[in-house]
């Protein structure tokens, strides 16, 4: 899926559609949650963190909530990757079966130094449908910076993505 951080509300909205058990009420929560933690990206002061983020193709392909849905989430990753400080690049399917397919979405959290002597630790974070793990161990990290560093060699740099991306919005979902 793409990032929250990146996600329109109608693409958040589709996604949390298929919560069972919860009223519409209950769905609306995440996706507004998801929407104000957006702010981060576009605030000025403190700067916003630097996001790079790695997607596969397949990400731009699978339609969540319709053609129109998924050409102005599209068109929004246009946009937001276009900030100087996200970075948005796709693993092309073409690249095959690769270790980042194999782990599975993942999030590798760096901390500014601030006023420490010493920078707090990275942590690797990874979502999934009933709950979240946090991993810390530096072998972890190491494991999950190899696969980052195993995506880079893969991906399309920022301009052939972001054409990419544009050719599947207009072609794929008609956008």
């Amino acid at each position: 899926m793409v990032p929250g951080l990146l996600q329109t509300r109608g693409y958040a909205s589709a996604v949390c559609q298929h919560r069972s058990g919860m009223t519409d009420d209950e769905r609306e929560r995440p996706v507004e949650v998801r929407l104000q933690r957006q702010a981060l990206l576009r605030r000025r002061l403190p700067p916003p963190p630097r996001f790079d983020v790695m997607l596969s193709e397949a990400v731009l392909l699978r339609v969540v909530g319709g053609p129109a849905t998924m050409a102005e989430q599209l068109r929004h990753l246009v946009e937001m990757g276009r900030l100087p400080h996200v970075s948005i690049r796709v693993v092309p399917l073409a690249a095959g079966l690769h270790f980042g397919a194999v782990a599975g979405a993942f999030v590798l959290l760096d901390f500014p130094p601030g006023n420490r002597v010493e920078p707090e630790p990275s942590v690797v974070y990874s979502e999934s449908l009933t709950g979240a793990l946090y991993l810390d161990r530096k072998e972890e990290l190491a494991a999950y910076e190899r696969i980052w560093a195993s995506l880079d060699s893969l991906a399309l740099d920022e301009g052939q993505s972001r054409r990419l991306i544009t050719k599947i919005s207009e072609e794929v979902h008609h956008g």
